[in-house]
């Protein structure tokens, strides 16, 4: 029997756990609540009624109110309903807007949009193990800010930013805070009515949950304008019919998303291939120790083509960064801001477990990494490459 394919590429996207699929399913087809939700037909109630229990499900695990959740097709168009939504609402001639450099496209590309309309922007550093710091914030909102737009963990390096601090700063200052907490559901704890955040973008596919529904917290006082328009669903926030299968599936997904579960798991995974993989000579790794998301491990191999060894491993599911930035062939701007050349940043690797990652495949991973980066270094210079003590 042939072993069966490493996936350690679990920040790009999950397998969707069963029962998602299960209560997927139920949704699907004439035997089941296949009505439009928004319908006055019976039907249509009982639809109404399971997607406001997903509502639910999802308000409690990160600590909102179901009337503050509303249903998006994933992060991207959240982050853009966020950002967009927030400014086009402000009326204000002179307004600023503060993000950092490391952001996720969807939110970097969104910034530029309001550059090119005349918006102030401010891009914050990080330091070299990716850490923002709350005085940087404070420093850098002005009586002129809008938004603040900060990610809660990185996409590629898993580092944890202070949101609950970053909050208070942002409350001190009366300015409004986004969090991209797409990589953070079922992994670590979301508290977004106890730590003051007006605005997050949550998806489901990042925690073993389908692709194409995803959700923005709104806390109750926070006015946006609209950016698709068409019916007064979701809050008149955001027009469209209700897929109702697509917002069951992310209610279970997030009823399932344990952190005090699943976190410690992940992040004992992300360690046995850390303490295999830091047996390579020079070896280092991309991010912060002390500040890390349980399911994100980026690596860098100094002296080895990271083409090369992301080919030579064609049979390991791993990345490069982002997979949204995976056709660019520029070196990762989350690596290059902290400060590694673009040499390194693109002998760098990123693996991500998830709840479907066995030990057995953290070991695998790390011999064949290892076996990889010693021959692709004996064929560039012979030098010595996989130590076994």
């Amino acid at each position: 029997m042939s072993e069966r394919p490493l996936y350690l590429d679990n920040a790009a996207t999950t397998a969707v756990d069963p029962a998602v699929i299960e209560a997927m399913i139920a949704c699907l087809g004439s035997g089941g609540r296949f009505e439009n939700p928004s319908s006055a037909h019976p039907g249509g109630a009982s639809a109404r009624r399971l997607v406001e229990a997903a509502r639910e499900r999802i308000a409690e695990r990160v600590n909102a109110s179901p009337g503050d959740i509303v249903f998006t097709s994933g992060a991207t168009e959240s982050n853009n309903l966020a950002i967009l939504g927030a400014f086009d609402a402000d009326e204000r001639p002179n307004r600023h807007f503060v993000t950092t450099r490391i952001e996720h496209h969807s939110v970097l590309d969104t910034a530029r949009a309001l550059e090119a309309r005349g918006i102030d922007l401010t891009y914050l550093d990080c330091d070299a193990e990716g850490v923002v710091t709350p005085q940087q914030v404070l420093d850098a909102v002005t009586d002129a800010t809008v938004l603040v737009s900060i990610m809660h963990v990185n996409n590629e390096i898993g580092v944890i930013q202070d949101i609950e601090a970053i909050a208070q700063i942002c409350a001190t200052r009366q300015v409004r805070l986004h969090v991209d907490a797409a990589q953070s559901a079922g992994k670590i704890p979301l508290d977004l009515g106890g730590w003051g955040v007006d605005l997050c973008s949550l998806t489901a596919h990042k925690a073993h949950g389908p692709k194409g529904i995803g959700a923005l917290y709104v806390a109750d006082d926070v006015v946006l304008t609209p950016q698709l328009h068409g019916g007064e669903q979701e809050r008149g926030l955001r027009a469209g019919t209700l897929a109702t299968h697509q917002i069951v599936g992310m209610g279970k997904t997030f009823e399932l998303a344990r952190p005090d579960r699943d976190g410690p798991r992940l992040a004992n995974l992300r360690d046995r291939l850390w303490k295999g993989l830091e047996r390579i000579d020079g070896v280092r790794l991309n991010g912060c120790a002390d500040r890390a998301a349980p399911h994100i491990l980026n690596v860098c191999f100094p002296g080895i083509d990271g083409e090369s060894l992301r080919l030579a491993l064609a049979d390991i599911a791993v990345s490069a960064g982002s997979a949204c930035a995976s056709d660019i062939p520029e070196p990762s701007h989350v690596l290059s801001s902290l400060g590694l050349s673009d040499a390194l940043a693109q002998s760098s690797l990123r693996l991500s477990v998830g709840r479907f990652t066995e030990p057995a495949d953290t070991e695998r991973a790390v011999e064949r990494i290892g076996t990889e980066v010693a021959r692709l270094r004996t064929l560039a210079a012979g030098a010595p490459a996989w130590c076994s003590n």
